[in-house]
């Protein structure tokens, strides 16, 4: 029961946090094409983006994170692996998996953030912080 009450709040911080690190980056773009762009335009962005992104990205997210936390236990388990650094891989590779997976299928970048190597690793960290959330929320020791 814990896993189950930890995996909500774990999703929810990597659809945050993901959702806001690509509305970072696009901000930072614009910015570095001298387009004034004020702390106050930022957090308006971010907020549009959390809100417009609940029905696409936070299924997907969702998903993900259905996949991996699971499949992260089993290598926790059975290797024997660092229950907080497994988890927190498990998160990491879920979110770059899903940007992949849509470009390998579909053909298709869904955040422009994610066209460069730092916007994907950053996807990853927001998947990394919630795996390792998602672990401490079900008892692992920090």
């Amino acid at each position: 029961m814990r896993a189950i009450a930890a995996y909500f709040p774990a999703t929810l911080v990597a659809y945050l946090l993901a959702s806001a690190f690509s509305t970072f980056m696009i901000m930072a773009g614009l910015k570095e094409m001298a387009m004034p762009v004020s702390a106050t335009d930022v957090l308006a962005a971010v907020w549009f983006d959390w809100l417009g992104l609940l029905g696409s990205y936070l299924p997907l997210v969702a998903i993900s994170l259905l996949i991996a936390l699971p499949v992260a236990g089993q290598l926790h388990g059975r290797l024997g692996f660092p229950r907080l650094f497994t988890y927190a891989l498990a998160g990491f590779v879920a979110l770059i998996a899903i940007h992949l997976i849509l470009e390998a299928t579909l053909g298709l970048i869904g955040f422009a953030a994610v066209r460069s190597t730092f916007g994907l690793l950053m996807q990853g960290a927001a998947g990394g912080i919630a795996g390792w959330f998602y672990a401490y929320l079900t008892g692992a020791k920090a």
